[in-house]
């Protein structure tokens, strides 16, 4: 069994020993580290940590000098929209105008803009340019990704997205989950007909989504103008007969008691979280359930980021992701979600490392694989450009420092 040995590292960051599949409250600044540090990899995961000369080791004369560089988990976006047909600059020009992201919906725009794109759009494309934007994720530190459906809002375009989202998964050799987000929005031909189309996905899209293993969760757009508290929560009961676990859009815009709601019914996490009262807090704090915050979806809509501090002091599991998608979210830079989860969210350095890391990896069920440095778990990690610390991802936002991407024991992207 060949190792590779990567060694002279500076700092080594969030090394794991105890198991531990999420870190909640305080404990997320208080990631552990090493200095002058090694990892060795074999077939893809990693077998050995240390600190101190590894040139007793049989893999030391192969190795490779990371010259001082800090070394972390590669990021964990636990969700995006990555497979879309087009970009919305246009109605990105509009928002510059003065239009709401909300008025922009009601006359078309939106997500039912993008279904319509979506619907002329060939599978094949729509792989070939997903695949260029993962490539480039990969070259921005994301080692594992969430992709939802949510542009098709019919049974065979819904299905054509998750089909490209698997074909991705199988062709791109990192770890993707994937998520049927049949409710959305309500397409225009059902805007009067609603209870129809909430048979439409309890009837005929969960049963095929699951028939064909498509999809490991469900998600719901619950808000006002999509869909109503009952008919989420009525969605998500009938996903749960299919073994599809709830990762829901939450607290957007306005706090409908969705957080208590979806809190007893154990999903796996709730994902915006704009809008929080002090109960919606509590509750979440007080649960297992994560609590996944999108500052890019904040930054580029203008509306309030989620109370990372809050959460965080009241004791709950936080992550980060980056919501890309072509409308209200299009950057997939996980290292700028750090700097905004610092900056504009009052997250500690480490707080933010954690939750784009291992706290994201227990948000799509990964964190037994990835998410920290570990033996056992698969070799995901970043090096970075010599001369940076943990704190660099966050104070150099917009720059990338990663030197080396290596995902499964692979060299993946390299800086030239």
């Amino acid at each position: 069994m060949a190792k590779q040995l990567y060694y002279n590292i500076g700092e080594l960051v969030l090394v794991e020993s105890q198991g531990r599949p999420y870190l909640r409250g305080p404990e997320m600044n208080q990631i552990p580290r090493l200095r002058n540090a090694f990892i060795e990899v074999a077939d893809g995961k990693i077998v050995n940590i240390g600190e101190g000369d590894p040139s007793q080791l049989d893999s030391y004369k192969e190795g490779i000098d990371c010259q001082g560089a800090l070394v972390l988990p590669s990021f964990v976006d636990s969700h995006t929209h990555l497979v879309y047909a087009a970009n919305r600059e246009d109605e990105f020009a509009k928002r510059l105008e003065g239009k709401s992201y909300a008025e922009i919906a009601a006359a078309g725009g939106g997500i039912l803009n993008s279904a319509r794109r979506l619907s002329e759009t060939s599978e094949e494309e729509l792989y070939q340019s997903a695949r260029r934007r993962l490539e480039d994720l990969i070259s921005l530190g994301t080692g594992a990704i969430e992709i939802k459906s949510g542009y098709g809002l019919n049974l065979e375009a819904e299905l054509k997205m998750l089909r490209v989202a698997k074909r991705l998964k199988e062709e791109m050799d990192l770890p993707i989950k994937t998520t049927f987000l049949g409710a959305h929005a309500f397409p225009s031909e059902y805007k009067d007909r609603h209870e129809d189309y909430i048979a439409l996905i309890i009837e005929e899209m969960l049963p095929a989504v699951a028939e064909q293993n498509l999809a490991d969760y469900v998600d719901v757009f619950c808000e006002e103008g999509y869909f109503n508290l009952d008919q989420s929560l009525r969605i998500v009961e009938a996903a749960k007969a299919y073994g599809l676990e709830a990762k829901l859009h939450v607290n957007q815009f306005n706090s409908l008691g969705a957080v208590k709601a979806f809190v007893d019914r154990g999903a796996l996490s709730l994902d915006h979280l704009e809008v929080m009262n002090a109960e919606d807090i509590k509750v979440l704090a007080k649960s297992n359930t994560i609590a996944t915050l999108l500052p890019g979806c904040s930054l580029f809509l203008d509306i309030p980021y989620g109370p990372a501090r809050k959460l965080i002091d009241k004791n709950a599991i936080v992550a980060l992701a980056t919501d890309m998608n072509p409308g209200s979210a299009p950057s997939g830079n996980m290292a700028l979600m750090l700097a905004l989860g610092c900056s504009q969210m009052k997250m500690k350095v480490d707080e933010s490392i954690c939750a784009a890391t291992l706290n994201a990896a227990a948000a799509i069920e990964l964190s037994e694989q990835i998410g920290s440095i570990e033996i056992g778990k698969e070799a995901n990690f970043l090096v970075c450009k010599p001369g940076f610390s943990s704190a660099s991802i966050a104070y150099h936002f917009g720059h990338n420092i990663i030197a080396k991407h290596i995902i499964r024991g692979k060299v993946r992207y390299e800086a030239s």
